[in-house]
C-alpha cells in the first residue's frame, strides 16, 4: 500500500492519493499467465534468447542463476536480453548514448551489454545490434515506432560498440603499462582507475576484474575520494546545484495542498499580451497581480522574510515560464505600496498548473501582496526572435533536405538557438547555405505570423504538420507563417505544405522580418543519422557575418603570400604558425559554418603545403652542408663536428645525408644556437652494431653539456647547455674511439 512518502529526515508524510502498488508490470502479469517462474521464460524474452544463442553459439540458455551459473553465461543472456530492449526503445524515444543525465546512463547500459557479449558470451562483434530486428519482431505492435527506427537504432549501437571496444583495448593497454611501472606489493594507482572510468568509461566492476586476473587490488579508498570530490564538483554546477529546485518545483504535497484549498491555477495568458507600436517596436505591457503563496525548502509559506529565496505564486502573469524548448523569462517585480524595491525574478516554472517566480526577497513578502511585474523585454524579445527563427528553420531544413527530416528536439534561449534533427547523410556546405536562404527569403517576405488557439481535432487534420507524438493540450495553440490559421485548416488545403505550420505554446514575433537575419554557426552529427545545429539571429548574426568575412580575408592573405614560395625556412614556419592560429580562432569563433568548413579545407591544404615546403627547403640546406662536411672529413670512419643548423630536424637531416653518401661513416653533429642551447644530433653506422650504439653515444655527450638524449641504436638526438660543449666534443670523440 502506498499511502505516505517518506522524507530525507524519515518523517512520513501521507500522500495526497491512496492506492496500491503491486508491482505487477506487463513482464510479470504476463509470466503468471503463461505458468511460467520468471519473465525471461514468457514469449516477450525468449525470441530474444534465441537471437542470442544463435548469434553467440554458445551454450543455450537453461535460466541458471547464482553457483549453478558457472561462468556467468545465464546472467549474460539476461543482462544482453534486458539491455537490448531499453536500448531500442530509448533510441526510438530519442534518447541517444551520451555524457550526462539519462544519456549517460543510456551509455553504460548498451557499454555492459557489449562487454556481457564480448567477455562472457564470446560472441562476434555485431550481435547486439543483430538481436533489434527480433525486438522489433516482439514489441512492434506495442511501438509501432520501433519499426520506423530500427535501421537508426542498429547504426547507433554498432557505432558505440566498436567505439568502446577500442576503448576496451587501450584500456587495457593502460593497464599493462600502468602495471609494469608499479612497484612490487603496491595498488593499483586510483588516478588511472579514474581516468579509465570517467574518460573511456569503463565500468567500475570491469577494473577490478581486470586487476585480479593480474593479482593486483585497487587503492579504493584514493579511488573513492577522488569520485566524492567528482560529486562535489559537479553539486556545485548549475545543473547539478539543487538549491534552486527546491524552490521552484512543487513537491506532490504541496502541489495536494493548493489543490484542496481552492487556489486558483496561474492565468498566464497574459504572456501573450504584447503589440507592435507605432514605429515598429514592440511593447509589452505590465502585468498587476496577487501574491498567492509563497513556497520554500518544499514547503507552503503565507510569508517570507527578506534575505531569503522563495517561489512566488501568483494568480497571473505575464511572465513565460520554460516550456517547449524555450527558457524563461527574466526580470522583477515590485510591491504596489513599496515601489522602490525590486524583487528581481530570475526564473519561471510551470508545475500542475502553478507558475513559480524564484525571487530572492529583498524585503518580507507576503501572501496577499499586490505586485507589478515587469518582464525583461531585451532578454524576452531575443527568445522571440529565436524561437520564430526555430520554425523558420526547421522549413528550411525541410524544404532542402526533405520532407522526411523531422525535429527531434529543440532548445531557445535569448543568446541562440539548438535544433535537433533527422539526416541521412552529413549536411554539405551547399545544403546550409540552401538552409540559410530559404530563412532569408522568408524573412525579407516579412510575413505575417498567424496564431490562434484550435481543437486539437482539427489540428491533427491539417496537412504537412510534423508528427504530433507528444502530448498537446486542448484546446492546442498553433502558429502559422505567412498563411491564415482559417486558410490552414481549411479541408483538402495544401497551404500548410507550403510554410512553416507548427503546434507551439512558445512566444512568437508578430512578422517575419523582425528576425532580422540567421546564421547557423555550428552543425556537427550527434550520433549517427541525428544532426545539431546552432543558430544566432539579429545583430549576432550579422556580427557572426563580419566575422566570417574577415577571417576569409585572411585566408586569403595567407594564400597570397603562401604562393609566392619563400625560400626562407623560417618565413615558411612562420607562415604555417599563422596557419595553426587561423585553424584555432575558426574552430572557436561565432561565423557561418558552411563558410568555416570552407576555411578550414582551404587551411587544411595550406598547412600541408607549408610541411611540404619546409620539408623541402631543410632536405636542400641540409644536402649543402653535408656536401661541404664530406669535403672536410674525407673518408673517415666517424665524423664530429659542429654546424649552424636552424633546427634540429636540419641537423638531423644533415646527419641523414652525409650517412647515406657515406655508408661505413658515423656522424655527430653538434649545433649552438644564439639561445644558448646546444643541439646535437647523432647516427652509427649498421657496420657498427650493436657494440656501438647511437642512443649510448648521444647521451655520453648531451651529459656533458647537463643535457638529455634519446633514440635508437642507429639514430639519437639531443639538446644541452654551450657551456659544456668542448667538453661534449671530447666526450664524442674518446666514446667513439672507444667502440671502434
Amino acid at each position: 500500500f502506498c499511502l505516505a512518502d517518506r522524507e530525507v529526515e524519515g518523517n512520513l508524510l501521507p500522500l495526497p492519493q491512496h492506492h496500491v502498488d503491486t508491482g505487477m508490470g506487463l513482464e510479470r502479469l504476463v509470466t503468471v499467465l503463461q505458468n511460467k517462474r520468471s519473465s525471461y521464460d514468457t514469449d516477450l524474452f525468449t525470441p530474444i534468447l534465441d537471437a542470442i544463442h544463435k548469434g553467440c553459439r554458445g551454450p543455450r540458455y537453461q535460466g541458471l542463476v547464482g553457483d549453478a551459473d558457472v561462468g556467468h553465461v545465464n546472467m549474460a543472456y539476461r543482462v544482453v536480453a534486458d539491455h537490448v530492449r531499453t536500448l531500442c526503445v530509448c533510441i526510438t524515444d530519442g534518447i541517444y548514448p551520451g555524457f550526462s543525465g539519462a544519456e549517460l546512463v543510456l551509455r553504460r547500459i548498451l557499454r555492459r551489454a557489449v562487454r556481457f557479449c564480448s567477455e562472457v558470451l564470446h560472441a562476434p562483434h555485431g550481435l547486439l545490434a543483430s538481436l533489434v530486428p527480433t525486438v522489433v519482431e516482439v514489441l512492434g505492435d506495442a511501438y509501432p515506432e520501433l519499426t520506423k527506427n530500427a535501421d537508426q537504432i542498429m547504426d547507433i549501437i554498432n557505432e558505440n560498440e566498436v567505439a568502446f571496444l577500442s576503448s576496451l583495448e587501450r584500456g587495457r593497454r593502460i593497464i599493462e603499462r600502468t602495471v609494469q611501472k608499479m612497484e612490487p606489493s603496491t595498488n593499483f594507482p586510483a588516478e588511472v582507475a579514474w581516468s579509465l572510468y570517467g574518460n573511456l568509461g569503463f565500468p567500475l566492476d570491469l577494473i577490478d576484474l581486470m586487476l585480479e586476473e593480474k593479482g593486483i587490488r585497487l587503492d579504493s579508498a584514493a579511488f573513492n575520494k577522488l569520485a566524492l570530490e567528482d560529486a562535489k564538483k559537479k553539486a556545485g554546477s548549475p545543473q547539478a546545484g539543487q538549491q534552486k529546485d527546491t524552490n521552484v518545483h512543487l513537491d506532490v504535497h504541496s502541489l495536494a495542498q493548493l489543490q484542496s484549498s481552492n487556489v486558483p491555477a496561474t492565468d498566464d495568458s497574459p504572456k501573450y499580451a504584447y503589440t507592435l507600436g507605432q514605429h515598429g517596436q514592440y511593447e509589452f505591457s505590465p502585468c498587476q497581480a496577487t501574491v498567492l503563496m509563497l513556497y520554500r525548502d518544499q514547503s507552503l509559506q503565507k510569508e517570507v522574510e527578506a534575505g531569503h529565496r522563495c517561489g512566488v505564486i501568483l494568480d497571473r502573469t505575464n511572465f513565460y515560464a520554460e516550456e517547449g524548448g524555450q527558457a524563461s523569462d527574466q526580470g522583477y517585480m515590485i510591491r504596489l505600496e513599496q515601489q522602490d524595491v525590486l524583487f528581481p525574478v530570475e526564473s519561471v516554472h510551470l508545475c500542475g498548473g502553478y507558475v513559480i517566480h524564484e525571487v530572492t526577497a529583498v524585503e518580507t513578502l507576503r501572501a496577499g501582496h499586490q505586485v507589478q511585474l515587469f518582464v525583461d523585454e531585451a532578454q524576452r524579445l531575443a527568445c522571440m526572435m529565436n524561437h520564430t527563427a526555430t520554425h523558420l528553420l526547421n522549413f528550411a531544413l525541410r524544404r532542402v533536405l526533405g520532407d522526411n527530416t523531422e525535429q527531434r528536439g529543440s532548445h531557445v534561449t535569448a543568446e541562440r538557438l539548438r535544433f535537433d534533427f533527422d539526416t541521412k547523410s552529413p549536411v554539405t556546405v551547399e545544403q546550409l547555405q540552401q538552409v540559410e536562404q530559404v530563412v532569408q527569403d522568408v524573412i525579407k517576405r516579412n510575413e505575417v505570423v498567424h496564431i490562434a488557439e484550435i481543437p486539437l481535432t482539427l489540428a491533427r487534420g491539417v496537412q504537412g504538420l510534423r508528427a504530433m507524438d507528444e502530448g498537446y493540450p486542448d484546446p492546442v495553440r498553433i502558429v502559422s507563417l505567412g498563411v491564415p490559421v482559417e486558410s490552414v485548416l481549411t479541408c483538402d488545403s495544401e497551404a500548410a505544405m507550403q510554410t512553416s505550420v507548427e503546434l507551439c505554446c512558445g512566444t512568437h514575433l508578430l512578422q517575419t522580418g523582425d528576425v532580422e537575419d540567421l546564421t547557423i554557426i555550428s552543425e556537427r552529427q550527434l550520433v549517427k543519422g541525428i544532426s545539431r545545429v546552432i543558430a544566432v539571429t539579429g545583430q549576432q548574426a550579422k556580427w557572426a557575418r563580419e566575422v566570417g568575412k574577415c577571417l576569409a580575408v585572411e585566408v586569403d592573405s595567407l594564400s597570397l603570400r603562401m604562393q609566392q614560395r619563400s625560400t626562407s625556412i623560417p618565413q615558411m614556419q612562420s607562415l604555417s604558425k599563422e596557419v595553426g592560429q587561423l585553424t584555432k580562432v575558426m574552430a572557436s569563433t561565432a561565423m557561418p559554418q558552411w563558410q568555416r568548413k570552407e576555411l578550414q579545407t582551404v587551411l587544411k591544404a595550406l598547412q600541408r603545403t607549408a610541411n611540404t615546403a619546409i620539408k623541402k627547403l631543410e632536405l636542400q640546406q641540409a644536402e649543402e652542408k653535408a656536401k661541404i662536411l664530406l669535403g672536410k672529413h674525407c673518408n673517415q670512419p666517424v665524423i664530429i663536428d659542429t654546424i649552424p643548423a636552424d633546427s634540429l630536424s636540419i641537423l638531423m637531416k644533415v646527419v641523414n645525408q652525409l650517412c647515406d653518401k657515406s655508408p661505413g661513416t658515423s656522424v655527430l653533429l653538434l649545433s649552438p644556437q644564439a639561445s644558448g642551447e646546444v643541439l646535437c644530433a647523432c647516427q652509427v653506422s649498421k657496420n657498427c652494431l650493436p657494440v656501438f650504439s647511437a642512443s649510448d653515444w648521444a647521451m655520453a655527450v648531451c651529459t656533458q653539456m647537463e643535457g638529455k638524449a634519446g633514440g635508437s641504436p642507429v639514430v639519437a638526438k639531443g639538446s644541452g647547455n654551450a657551456r659544456g660543449m668542448q667538453r661534449a666534443l671530447t666526450a664524442a670523440l674518446m666514446f667513439a674511439q672507444s667502440k671502434l
